[in-house]
């Protein structure tokens, strides 16, 4: 349903995406992990023909974005970082104008706009302006106005930016729902949690690049089995990389009050790997043991924390 392949987009000197490739199949969900300025709204601009991309092609439905862009784009639902509502319109009328410019009339139409006030949960407030509306209400409706026309292909650029955590949960089944009815999702977002919660597959992005990509079972599995040990307090460096290193570990991240290591077995590694870390004057205030996540791959492929 996507097909990106080696895309770049430049301004001038600066390289914004930088060869990406990646596919998005019916009935899954596409994530794009990484932090701000990683490039990710950038290609959600070039997959729905905001953008001409500087190299590389991008296939929507079948169709060349470049050669065949209203093809293309008629499969296409959008659920944009800015919101895309009009605030002096109806919930009502903001749906009805999205679903028109989609070619919807008549009765499918004003059927389609109930159906989607409902789902979104505005129904009791769909003759009401947005601008009288809570942040989480106008991310619903914003979410809204790029299911009204019942897209096959939906791009989702980070729709939970500035919600409430009720809001957050309704958009996240919303999702869900897209997906159990065959949509293909690409979701783009910089919070751990919602790449693990909703999506199938991943492309972890940084400075334009993708850097990492698979399931997260297949990214956890870079670890090669290890556990994550992550301990809180005050650590002389030098000496705690050494001993980390004769325990057989890998050091995530070390500064003068945390440090994170992966090790294999962690559980059964733990208590030693306790004593040899105090052994080298490091005062231990709290330690914590898990498995893999997205934020420790981040740590582990670029050196820093996933930043906001």
């Amino acid at each position: 349903m996507i097909e990106v392949r080696d895309l770049q987009k430049s301004y001038g000197d600066l390289i914004a995406v930088d060869r990406i490739s990646f596919r998005g199949k019916a009935g899954s969900i596409f994530g794009l992990l990484g932090p701000n300025g990683a490039g990710k709204s950038t290609c959600i601009s070039c997959l729905s023909g905001l953008l001409k991309p500087t190299a590389g092609s991008v296939r929507v439905g079948g169709f060349d974005m470049s050669t065949e862009a209203i093809k293309a784009k008629s499969s296409l639902g959008i659920v944009p970082q800015e919101l895309a509502i009009y605030e002096d319109l109806s919930a009502r009328d903001n749906l009805a104008f999205w679903g028109a410019a989609y070619g919807l009339k008549g009765d499918k139409l004003q059927q389609r706009v109930g159906h989607v006030l409902n789902r979104i949960g505005l129904a009791d407030r769909a003759s009401d302006l947005p601008k009288t509306y809570s942040g989480g209400m106008k991310r619903r409706l914003n979410f809204g106005c790029g299911l009204v026309h019942e897209p096959a292909i939906l791009l989702l650029d980070e729709p939970t930016v500035g919600v409430d955590p009720q809001s957050r949960e309704h958009l996240f089944e919303l999702v869900r729902e897209e997906k159990a009815k065959g949509t293909c999702v690409l979701y783009t977002t910089h919070y751990m949690e919602e790449a693990e919660k909703l999506c199938d597959e991943l492309a972890i992005i940084d400075h334009g690049k993708i850097i990492a990509t698979g399931t997260l079972e297949a990214l956890r599995a870079e670890f090669g089995g290890n556990d994550i040990i992550q301990l809180s307090g005050s650590f002389d460096q030098p000496k705690v990389e050494q001993a980390v290193t004769e325990l057989h570990g890998e050091v995530l991240a070390l500064a003068t009050d945390t440090l994170m290591i992966a090790i294999r077995d962690g559980a059964r590694s733990l208590p030693s790997v306790l004593q040899s870390i105090s052994a080298t004057g490091a005062e231990i205030h709290h330690a914590r043991l898990s498995e893999p996540n997205l934020e420790s791959l981040f740590l582990k492929l670029t050196g820093k924390d996933l930043r906001a």
